[in-house]
């Protein structure tokens, strides 16, 4: 036997973007209508607010308004690329996980605000659990170079 899921199509969208300290479990989110460089531009000075005292080296994959020419870095970040095709390396990429399996499931929606709710809730319950974040991002190749 197989389970019965639902299912839907969908024209619209929302974008979440997260950043995560791995070592402390600290995150910075936002929930955004579209993605393109200057959206990313916002998320990346809201998170550089969010770790004021801290120089930030962000972990990106290469998508398109990541390395676009206008994208503008904060002087208080280092964007790292990851290898093409590796988004296993990316810690935020639990994030999604953990939203996808503990909030999302298979459930379907039946308007945008209501996945806006889910996903919101489920990020507010990772700000406010670190050390949950921190089990969940903290790779080995992470943390190693911390303790040398």
């Amino acid at each position: 036997m197989r389970p019965v899921v639902g299912q839907q199509i969908v024209r619209e969208y929302v974008y979440a973007f997260a950043a995560v300290s791995s070592l402390d479990g600290a995150m910075a989110s936002l929930i955004l209508p579209w993605v393109d460089a200057s959206l990313m531009t916002l998320f990346l000075s809201h998170t550089a607010a969010q770790f004021p005292d801290e120089h930030c080296v962000v972990l990106m994959n290469r998508a398109g308004w990541h390395v676009a020419n206008d994208l503008v870095v904060p002087a208080s970040m280092t964007v790292l690329p990851l290898p093409p095709y590796s988004p296993e390396c990316n810690p935020v990429e639990q994030i999604w996980k953990y939203t996808r399996t503990n909030d999302i499931r298979n459930r379907t929606f039946d308007t945008l605000d209501e996945v806006i709710t889910v996903v919101s809730d489920s990020l507010h319950t990772l700000h406010a659990n670190p050390d949950l974040v921190r089990s969940m991002t903290a790779f080995d190749w992470i943390e190693t170079p911390r303790l040398m």
